[in-house]
């Protein structure tokens, strides 16, 4: 039996993505959905006022805000997204994503 490259999902059904996380008081949740040494997939939920601070990947950083509006700063301009919208930070570029309310993404890191 081969290993799921996707796991945490259901395969085959129709699935809401923003119905995977749950938002939390006071905390960041997330769920990986896939990661190796190409892709990094992760689902994210974002109480109001949580953050992650400025950084850097090695990949492109795709984000699609699921539900909500969230903030991003990427070298230093900001972004205000919000459900349905993607945004691309590109590889090694300063990024931060703060929650202003809560809100649902998913991450798509490309390497």
């Amino acid at each position: 039996m081969s290993e799921k490259i996707l796991k945490n999902i259901g395969h085959e059904e129709v699935v809401t993505l923003s119905s995977l996380v749950q938002i939390q008081e006071g905390q960041i949740v997330s769920k990986t959905l896939s990661q190796n040494e190409a892709v990094s997939i992760t689902l994210f939920a974002f109480h109001k006022g949580e953050e992650i601070s400025t950084h850097e990947s090695k990949g492109d950083a795709m984000v699609t805000v699921l539900e909500g509006t969230g903030k991003f700063t990427v070298d230093g301009r900001e972004y205000i997204l919000d459900a349905g919208q993607t945004l691309v930070m590109p590889a090694n570029k300063p990024h931060a994503v703060y929650a202003e309310e809560s809100f649902k993404m998913m991450l798509v890191v490309v390497f």
